[in-house]
């Protein structure tokens, strides 16, 4: 049996250090918050045609009332930044219990939106904790914001805890589209109820290939 040399960009496997390596310089630091007892998290700038793809990393999110969703909505409004664009998303999450008991993969029917306004929850089945072994981390992608031919899609993953006995962890995926030609250009976060007792978002923009 004969294997071919497998490359990338014409680079052979040990001219390549590392994977990572590869995208270094492509991704750019565009501006960080960090909430403390924050009713949201909003990002009202650097969302605009510089790049086709941001980026939105959720580091140690942890929210005042035990077991909230965390959510977020787009905006295409430049002066008032009412967060109520048309999305359409679809939802499914993993979960396993501490004590081993049980663990389940399923679409989240009632947490999708079908042509609707209101806020996408990012943290399906019950939402997140708020014992301190309890936080949500994760990223959402958003590309071509400022597009004014296609609508604008975006897909997230996450993680967290919840507050249950037995507690469990959960992995939820989410992606979806803003049904708008018109450009997003703020992006709101918070939790379905309650403030964002701590944790940081960090807004990136990746230049494309």
């Amino acid at each position: 049996m004969t294997f071919g040399l497998v490359k990338h960009n014409n680079n052979s496997i040990s001219a390549i250090t590392s994977s990572g390596s590869l995208a270094q310089g492509k991704m750019t630091l565009l501006q960080t918050q960090t909430a403390s007892s924050s009713s949201s998290i909003d990002f009202t700038s650097n969302i605009d045609s510089t790049y086709p793809i941001y980026l939105f990393k959720f580091i140690n999110i942890h929210p005042a009332t035990n077991n909230s969703n965390f959510t977020f909505n787009g905006s295409d409004d430049d002066s008032s930044h009412s967060y109520d664009v048309v999305k359409t998303t679809t939802a499914f999450d993993a979960f396993h219990k501490e004590d081993g008991s049980s663990n389940n993969l399923s679409y989240r029917t009632s947490e999708d939106i079908a042509q609707g306004t209101g806020f996408q929850t990012l943290t399906l089945d019950g939402g997140v904790g708020n014992n301190n072994d309890d936080n949500f981390n994760g990223e959402l992608f958003l590309f071509n914001p400022s597009s004014t031919t296609f609508v604008k899609h975006f897909f997230a993953t996450t993680t967290h805890g919840y507050n249950a006995s037995p507690a469990f962890v959960m992995n939820s995926f989410i992606d979806g589209y803003f049904n708008t030609t018109a450009d997003i250009t703020a992006i709101q976060f918070k939790f379905a109820s309650g403030n964002i007792d701590s944790g940081t978002i960090k807004l990136y923009g990746i230049k494309g290939s």
